[in-house]
């Protein structure tokens, strides 16, 4: 008898655990795109990871010189989950003045070092180097940036580092405003290590549905969030991130939500920001 309740005892445990918050095991990692000097900070008010910038690679450097940052990584412990701004603007990748020859030069540094500290994703966003210059034909831009792509994808697979294309916002580019825009590359280049990132920040700001979410789902690996007015941080101005946490949650996302916008005073508005988006999608 003894052994009977002790089994409906144990039942009742497990499916109370499997309620309570933060037992969702669709819940994402949640990171900041900050200095990697933060990241203690930010581990210690519970996020998983910090996000860099390409730039911290310093993939025009010397592994001599970019010896200080991989100290600090060590010295801090830190855990990068990606680095952001691929390819700088003055590589421009398409249009008549394409600098690609360099381009790849570049990516192939920033890879490098990111696999050599186990950055598992870049952030190909680089909205200047893949704007399409004024009367230059679209589709030749598009076969240009696919074509990149494609060279592109072997060295992030040679490095251990998966590519991840971020759709952004007409204000900042005219070449991938959307994630089906972003899929059709990810199909043209169809190889593994170059992926889709799903930014809500830049869907809300184009009227984006979070159903695109699920319609390409299997090709996210990647999220970044912020509020649609300002770029502030979760919940700030109170956005409501539900249908978009909701379809990260129906495409079964385990990935990382990393916030990318504008702080005030990033030590005070971390933790608040941390709960914001854990109240709102255990709320699903």
């Amino acid at each position: 008898m003894k052994t009977f309740y002790y089994s409906i005892a144990l039942v009742c445990l497990m499916l109370g655990m499997a309620s309570c918050p933060g037992s969702d095991p669709y819940e994402p990692e949640y990171a900041v795109c900050t200095s990697v000097t933060n990241y203690p900070l930010l581990k210690a008010t519970g996020y998983q990871y910090v996000e860099s910038n390409v730039a911290y690679l310093m993939p025009d450097k010397s592994d001599a010189e970019f010896q200080e940052h991989l100290d600090e990584i060590k010295k801090v412990e830190a855990r990068i989950i990606s680095c952001t701004s691929f390819i700088p603007g003055s590589l421009p990748l398409v249009g008549p003045e394409a600098r690609q020859d360099e381009a790849l030069v570049w990516a192939d540094s920033a890879l490098r070092r990111a696999g050599m500290v186990n950055i598992p994703y870049i952030v190909f966003g680089s909205g200047k180097a893949r704007n399409v210059p004024e009367g230059f034909d679209r589709e030749e831009a598009v076969a240009q940036f696919i074509s990149f792509c494609k060279q592109v994808a072997p060295l992030a697979q040679k490095y251990k580092v998966t590519v991840v294309i971020e759709p952004l916002n007409r204000a900042e580019t005219n070449l991938v405003n959307s994630l089906e825009e972003g899929a059709r590359i990810v199909e043209a280049v169809d190889h593994p290590n170059l992926q889709l990132l799903c930014d809500i920040y830049h869907m809300m700001r184009e009227d984006e549905p979070a159903s695109e979410i699920v319609k390409y789902g299997k090709y996210i690996r990647h999220c970044h969030i912020a509020e649609r007015e300002e770029r502030t941080s979760p919940g700030t101005k109170g956005d409501d991130f539900r249908p978009y946490f909701r379809a990260l949650k129906e495409i079964g996302y385990k990935g990382c939500v990393s916030i990318e916008g504008r702080w005030k005073d990033l030590p005070q508005e971390i933790q608040p920001a941390l709960s914001y988006m854990q109240e709102q999608f255990r709320s699903l």
